[in-house]
């Protein structure tokens, strides 16, 4: 085990260049440079062993020049970041001290890392939990899939609820959130065994594999007879415009993610728009960004539950960060069961 002050060898996940088209592992390549384990006199940085890395539809994103507002670039030649759950090796900063761990977001893909982005980094106080739940159900997408269902959708008991991307970091949430607040809900899934997963661990009502179905508005009517009340949208695309002919009057759509859109030089048209005139659908985009005044009120709901087997979540485990790449990519080619993580070191 290294000890503080040494000189160490530090493992990276590099970004190469900017991504056209589906990403692939050759746009990611791992190097081995040093870091000393010591914050530098005088400095207010953190020095962080990393330990779990979250692989999220956003990190695609960010490997184009131009991106939204609220987020950078990736820097060629430099690591990837993301979310990511770590532990204090030395402290310059007077609210972290040596041994507390921490997730948050701006996390390098590396080994360790040394950094002056406190504000982005929260402690975690409840260690009888699995550590890497903070890069899923505690961390980022918890607080997406809390605030999304309860806050943008202001649901209502009874109310049906189709959740696309079902079985992914927040679509297994969305559902499980849905169903303790006393929804029906069906999910859709891109494989047999996802289905199963949706039906038999997270406790959906109902679920389909969308690559089975020729015509998505047909698959919905089959699964919602008198239409969608509540439409959590991860996927975009013809899967958003056969939900349009299928919502309810007044139905919400809370629009979280379009990962079928995120690869694709010319995003799709969607042709039903007219419905949210004459349904008075209600769309909303949000981001995680804009809720994060709720994560106390995210630990009190979601802590009882997990311990009292009421949410289950389920995580595909890539362990190493040489698996990155991998892990990463996989993510849209629909590789995963569940969270994808990368696990660094487990100590």
């Amino acid at each position: 085990m290294a000890n503080v002050g040494e000189e160490v060898s530090n493992k990276q996940v590099i970004f190469k260049d900017y991504v056209t088209g589906f990403p692939k592992e050759s746009d990611m390549y791992v190097i081995t440079s040093t870091i000393k384990l010591k914050v530098p006199e005088g400095s207010n940085a953190v020095l962080l062993k990393n330990l779990y890395l979250s692989c999220d539809p956003i990190m695609r994103i960010l490997m184009q020049p131009v991106v939204p507002s609220d987020f950078s670039s990736y820097t060629p030649g430099s690591p990837l970041n993301g979310y990511g759950v770590a532990k204090v090796l030395d402290s310059g900063h007077p609210d972290f001290k040596v041994g507390d761990l921490v997730w948050g977001a701006n996390t390098r893909w590396e080994e360790y890392s040394l950094t002056t982005a406190t504000e982005r980094l929260k402690k975690i106080k409840h260690t009888d939990i699995p550590l890497s739940y903070y890069t899923g159900l505690l961390g980022m997408p918890g607080v997406t899939a809390y605030a999304g269902f309860h806050e943008v959708c202001s649901p209502k008991k009874g109310e049906y609820v189709f959740v696309s991307a079902a079985s992914g970091a927040v679509g297994q949430l969305v559902g499980q959130f849905a169903k303790l607040f006393g929804c029906y809900v069906v999910g859709s899934a891109g494989s047999k065994e996802k289905v199963d997963l949706l039906k038999n661990k997270f406790g959906f009502d109902d679920a389909f594999n969308y690559n089975e179905e020729h015509d998505l508005d047909a698959a919905l009517k089959r699964y919602f007879a008198e239409g969608i009340d509540i439409y959590f949208e991860n996927v975009g695309g013809k899967m958003l415009d056969a939900v349009l002919l299928n919502m309810r009057n007044h139905g919400r759509v809370a629009v979280c993610g379009m990962i079928s859109q995120y690869n694709l030089d010319q995003t799709e048209g969607v042709k039903n728009l007219m419905h949210l005139i004459f349904k008075r659908i209600h769309v909303t985009g949000f981001s995680a960004l804009d809720y994060y005044h709720l994560y106390p009120k995210l630990l009190d709901t979601v802590l009882p539950y997990i311990k009292e087997g009421k949410i289950v979540y389920v995580e595909d485990i890539a362990e190493g960060l040489e698996s990155g790449p991998a892990a990463l990519v996989g993510l849209f080619k629909g590789r995963n069961k569940g969270k994808q993580v990368v696990v660094v070191a487990r100590e």
